[in-house]
């Protein structure tokens, strides 16, 4: 159970940062996908039977930490879920919605969902899903902080501003629901942006660069011990 400490200046920036690796967690419970079956597992002209055709395993397998089985188990959870091929942004939010139903998940899921989708064509495909998934489950540090900046730079121009940086954290708050916490005040987020950001912005000119975001993440030791707990769930 998170205490109210947990939301004290960079507590609550750990807390984001930690929350973008749980999120993709329920998007996998929701899939089933947790827990691998013994089932039969589906064969490669499966995947033509769809709309929407991923590329040959082989090429996801070198392009992810996956193995050839655990990709085919994958898609056919993304397939039942998904039979299309694609996820759009309000399935997203219909998945959000049952998981945090105390509080409002539109804007983070919108925010997760523009993370999700590389290509920016308004769309998820399993393709983008993997890449993701691998990142978050079984990438390294620098590679799952890279993913984490790349979600807190809303609009992807290699910085992150204090204003970007709010919007990401109040979707936060909004999703955890004021019932939840309901001693915070609603200039609280603003304030533990103001603490964080003077943190990260090391040369004070206003944006942080992705080098700062990585270097103050690495020397927070609760962001790294807890980039270490979701490594083994799949």
């Amino acid at each position: 159970t998170l205490t109210l400490t947990m939301w004290e200046s960079e507590g609550l920036q750990t807390f984001g940062i930690v929350l973008i690796v749980c999120a993709s967690l329920k998007l996998l419970h929701l899939l089933g996908l947790i827990s691998f079956s013994e089932d039969s597992v589906e064969d490669e002209l499966e995947l033509s039977a769809v709309r929407h055709r991923p590329e040959a395993l082989e090429q996801l397998e070198a392009q992810t930490r996956f193995s050839r089985k655990e990709l085919q188990i994958l898609y056919r959870g993304f397939k039942n879920e998904c039979p299309s091929g694609v996820v759009n942004e309000d399935t997203f939010k219909e998945i959000y919605a049952q998981f945090f139903p105390q509080g409002d998940a539109s804007t983070y899921a919108h925010f997760l969902f523009n993370a999700f989708d590389t290509d920016h064509n308004d769309s998820v495909s399993f393709e983008d899903f993997v890449m993701g998934l691998s990142i978050l489950l079984r990438g390294t540090v620098q590679e799952k902080l890279n993913w984490a900046f790349n979600l807190y730079d809303i609009n992807k121009d290699g910085y992150i501003t204090k204003e970007e940086m709010f919007d990401i954290i109040k979707s936060i708050y909004d999703m955890m629901g004021k019932c939840t916490y309901p001693m915070l005040k609603e200039e609280t987020p603003r304030q533990h942006v103001e603490i964080f950001f003077q943190k990260m912005d090391k040369n004070r000119d206003g944006v942080v660069t992705i080098d700062e975001f990585i270097d103050c993440c690495q020397n927070d030791e609760n962001i790294m011990r807890s980039m270490q707990l979701f490594e083994n769930v799949i």
